[in-house]
């Protein structure tokens, strides 16, 4: 649990959002949905990278169609995980038209802004709540500031106009997304579906926003929250943009699961963004999802790259080796592998993790020592190094994580 106060648990099959559980990591399908063999292979792809919640589009006839074979499939692969139907538009004809696929999601995401105009939308938003309590499904109202309901950032806009002291264009959109999004979660509770059944996301694409937005909404409400940074971006900068939101807010005790929303480069892997948002958990020291390696950036007493290397091929040993022993050595994800560079905090650094090496720098003595839970335990020396040690890092993890 990390909210700022104590928030609705909401229960997505099993997966508990809010309340006292850990926050979950979750992610997002970009294949046709209608294509179900692709859709499975890549919502499993995403499972065992960690996503603990996979959301699909459901945008028509084929993809609501597609979805209760693509939960099937997946039950039958043995990849129990909750699939969430991102619905916009024309989500309310689909729920009433396609029952199995109403029935086979664990949780709906609808959009506000995009569920009708005028009186058609809380007719249309109604029928969708509806469905999901005749079904006891969670729903997520996720309100995006690029596609809020025109009719209600009009309405505020004129009121604004007419104060003494108007608020500024930023301020009056940041209010229409929290607008938004707390009276469609009263108009659902007015529907019938509980408060404990609904998430609520305010998601905006400046980090300064965003901070502000569910700086506000936590104290305005006790919904489970869902963070993430919309449209944040390519590379680096997305990263370095949901890295910077994500970490102000859950530092702050704010947030029950999270997204991080990368464009991915072209053919590139869709589970970098699982394991961003994992390696922020892991950063804030909120959950531990992989053994952790500690490396020294280099400097002029490091002019040789052997350490470097050596963290590489650590780090690479780590990542392959976790989806084993995540279920043959519970808590090995705690683990802290420190590899150094030279002798300035390299004894002191190796001493403070689990297992680390203190390598030589130039113009040091050619040892390595290794400690073990602050005691030097061995010094390797001469041309396998590092083999030697990967093989002292698998017979730690056999020794103190092995009984589990």
């Amino acid at each position: 649990m990390n909210s700022i106060h104590t928030r609705h648990a909401v229960d997505v099959c099993g997966i508990v959002i809010g309340g006292d559980a850990p926050i979950v990591v979750q992610s997002m399908t970009n294949t046709d949905t209608a294509d179900i063999a692709a859709t499975v292979t890549q919502v499993r792809q995403l499972h065992e990278a960690g996503s603990e919640l996979v959301r699909v589009t459901v945008n028509n006839d084929a993809a609501a169609s597609a979805v209760p074979h693509i939960v099937e499939q997946l039950d039958k692969q043995g990849c129990q995980v909750p699939i969430i139907g991102d619905f916009h538009f024309n989500g309310h004809k689909l729920l009433r038209q396609h029952d199995a696929c109403a029935q086979a999601l664990a949780k709906y995401r609808i959009n506000p802004g995009n569920v009708g105009r005028g009186k058609k939308r809380d007719l249309q938003f109604s029928e969708m709540i509806e469905v999901a309590c005749r079904h006891d499904k969670p729903v997520r109202i996720g309100v995006n500031w690029g596609s809020l309901d025109q009719q209600l950032l009009a309405n505020l806009l004129t009121r604004n106009a007419d104060l003494a002291n108007p608020q500024s264009l930023q301020s009056i959109n940041r209010q229409a997304v929290i607008d938004s999004a707390l009276a469609s979660a009263r108009l659902a509770e007015d529907i019938g579906l509980a408060a404990n059944r609904i998430v609520i996301s305010c998601k905006m694409s400046r980090v300064p926003d965003l901070v502000e937005v569910y700086q506000t909404l936590a104290r305005r409400c006790q919904y489970a929250l869902h963070l993430g940074l919309t449209e944040a971006g390519m590379g680096d900068q997305g990263v370095i943009a949901s890295s910077a939101a994500l970490a102000i807010l859950l530092d702050k005790g704010i947030g029950d699961t999270i997204r991080v929303s990368l464009t991915p480069e072209p053919g590139a892997a869709r589970e970098r963004e699982v394991r961003v948002a994992q390696q922020i958990l892991q950063s804030l020291d909120i959950r531990a999802f992989s053994p952790s390696v500690t490396a020294c950036p280099g400097c002029g007493r490091t002019t040789s790259e052997f350490f470097q290397v050596l963290a590489r091929q650590i780090q690479q040993e780590l990542d392959s080796s976790m989806p084993k022993w995540k279920h043959r050595y519970p808590g090995v994800e705690t683990m802290k592998v420190a590899v150094m560079g030279c002798v300035v905090n390299g004894p002191g650094e190796s001493k403070h993790a689990n297992i680390g090496i203190s390598l030589p720098g130039t113009g040091e003595q050619p040892v390595a020592p290794v400690y073990e839970d602050g005691s030097k335990t061995v010094t390797l020396k001469g041309d396998n190094i590092a083999a030697e040690f990967i093989g002292l890092v698998k017979a730690y993890v056999e020794s103190h994580y092995g009984a589990g």
